[in-house]
């Protein structure tokens, strides 16, 4: 498969990879029927989707029954009217749905739109109102289907609400029982590469979210993540932590993996749990994984050395960047190395540790094959290595990367701050450094502005997580009428220790003497946990906001 799509597939080192990738995209490429059904016609056996919960179901799908099945929601959804560049918003959590219902929309040229399941009313009344929502396809979950109720009046464009489970109240499609006896074959819809396909919605942390657009090339853009950085194997079982409603979904549990013809581990859980996902993945026998930091965090903490890990060849991380303590006691306890990534909701993975590459921990690892990254200043000039700036993808007239998005739709105040002089500007920091490596300092947003000092919160966060009291933590901003900023940690203790004055006074001291004095946390709290986003990201732009409304 990967041949269709590449004119080299194997490479000898980092530098041939970066010098000689290139992905090729064919006109009217469409995933669904140039990759999902074409593995089927090859053949009709081979394995797509192993789905399992917490309660000890477990089913496996073929690539052949992916085709019938998205096939027949797509020749239902037809039927209720739904087509071409109609808008579509998905809140599956990980049923196999969401599958089905991705492949089924990509089939008929909808708009796919992923949501998290915390959604609210507001939140759905702004996404469908925004992108002009048509239908909402959700799982049965009475939190989600109140939240639908209260919204159906203010959604000006929205026709249909359909629900996936046994609790269909009256007002709502079941979905399962409307697509069930649709046919099994579906012609094929054509479309044009630059089509929108998949639309996500920012996490709207400096205000209300933006629509970020991909077009239908934006899959193949992911064969760098899935086989280059996850390193996944044809027929064997890869899990990436993530619901359904986070562009992690697409890094991780479709696309790419796909293309490879990996076997997507369809998790189905209802919250984290580090002891029931070690159980896992030994029962199983899993060959990749890939999940946020604070996962790996709380796999260490389980004592992880009890369970056998053998069948795993590859591990890596992104969505925070890997703090070196973590990095160091993962290998102590299982022999892995960790490879950290980065890319954003607009972006595959554009900086990361890919084979060949020598790990150096807490380093995000080298620009991705086929995207020319750099760090600029404020007027957009090439940073000198060491030097804090934006990371940005430069060159844009001469070669468009398969993968980045198409722009934020209709928003023109944040496409001219994001392109500018034929470069994507991410928003993110970072420095290089003399090797070429690149180490990431965190958001615009995220910095910390303290008496002149610009503090990156990830070193901070590494300092505070090598004391033994430190579970895990969030650095942000707290306002200050002197200094404008001051660091605060929010911490998160290991069994054991207690909150109490001269804890804070120890971790303080304790980030004095690990990195530059002037980095300490003025503030600490301790919590019982952090807030996160179901993928188990760190939701810092949270805790700045109840700061400042409580400052």
């Amino acid at each position: 498969m990967l041949e269709k799509f590449l004119d080299r597939v194997d490479f000898e080192s980092y530098d041939d990879l970066k010098k000689n990738y290139k992905v090729n995209v064919p006109e009217g490429f469409n995933f669904a029927y140039d990759v999902v059904d074409s593995w089927a016609e090859q053949d009709k056996t081979k394995k797509a989707l192993y789905y399992c919960n917490d309660y000890g179901v477990r089913k496996v799908y073929t690539f052949e029954d992916l085709r019938r099945l998205s096939n027949k929601a797509a020749n239902y959804l037809k039927s209720l009217g739904i087509g071409k560049g109609d808008r579509v918003i998905l809140m599956l959590k990980q049923r196999p749905e969401v599958w089905v219902c991705i492949l089924a929309l990509c089939k008929i040229g909808a708009v796919c739109i992923p949501a998290t399941y915390q959604l609210t009313k507001k939140d759905i009344v702004y996404r469908c109102n925004a992108a002009r929502v048509k239908m909402i396809i959700s799982v049965d979950d009475g939190y989600l289907i109140d939240g639908i109720n209260e919204s159906r009046p203010e959604c000006e464009t929205l026709r249909y609400t359909a629900l996936v489970g046994e609790n269909i109240p009256e007002g709502f499609i079941d979905f399962r029982a409307g697509y069930r006896d649709c046919s099994e074959e579906f012609e094929r819809v054509p479309n044009k590469v630059t089509d929108p396909m998949l639309m996500y919605f920012s996490s709207g942390t400096t205000g209300m979210p933006k629509m970020i657009l991909h077009n239908f090339a934006y899959p193949l853009g992911h064969i760098i993540t899935a086989k280059y950085w996850q390193r996944v194997e044809e027929g064997k079982l890869h899990l990436t932590m993530s619901d359904s409603g986070w562009a992690k979904f697409a890094w991780g549990k479709i696309y790419g993996q796909w293309i490879c013809g990996a076997v997507i581990v369809a998790y189905d859980n209802e919250k984290f749990s580090a002891k029931n996902t070690l159980e896992l993945i030994q029962e199983i026998g899993l060959t990749t994984f890939c999940a946020p930091p604070t996962i790996f965090r709380f796999l260490i903490k389980e004592d992880i050395s009890k369970y056998d890990f053998s069948s795993i060849k590859h591990c890596c991380i992104a969505g925070e960047p890997l703090n070196p303590e973590v990095f160091y006691k993962f290998r102590e306890l299982t022999g892995l190395t960790l490879t950290e990534g980065f890319g954003q909701s607009e972006t595959p993975v554009i900086i990361a540790n890919f084979d060949g590459i020598e790990i150096k921990p807490g380093s995000t690892g080298k620009p991705s094959p086929d995207f020319d990254v750099d760090i600029v200043d404020e007027d957009g000039n090439s940073c000198e290595d060491g030097i804090v700036g934006s990371i940005v993808i430069k060159n844009l007239s001469k070669h468009y990367p398969a993968g980045l998005f198409c722009g934020y739709q209709e928003d023109d105040a944040a496409n001219e701050r994001a392109f500018v002089n034929d470069s994507y500007n991410t928003g993110d920091t970072a420095w290089r450094d003399a090797d070429g490596y690149y180490w990431f300092v965190g958001r615009n947003d995220d910095v910390i502005k303290c008496s002149g000092y610009r503090i990156g919160p990830f070193e901070v966060e590494s300092a505070l997580m090598t004391h033994p009291s430190v579970l895990e933590c969030a650095v942000t901003a707290a306002p200050d009428p002197v200094r404008g900023q001051v660091v605060k940690a929010t911490v998160v203790l290991t069994r054991g220790y207690e909150p109490c004055e001269e804890l804070k006074k120890e971790l303080q001291t304790h980030v004095k003497k690990v990195t530059a004095p002037y980095k300490y946390p003025r503030i600490v709290e301790f919590v019982d946990e952090l807030p996160k986003t179901t993928s188990g990201k760190i939701k810092r732009a949270h805790i700045r906001a109840r700061d400042s409304k409580n400052g």
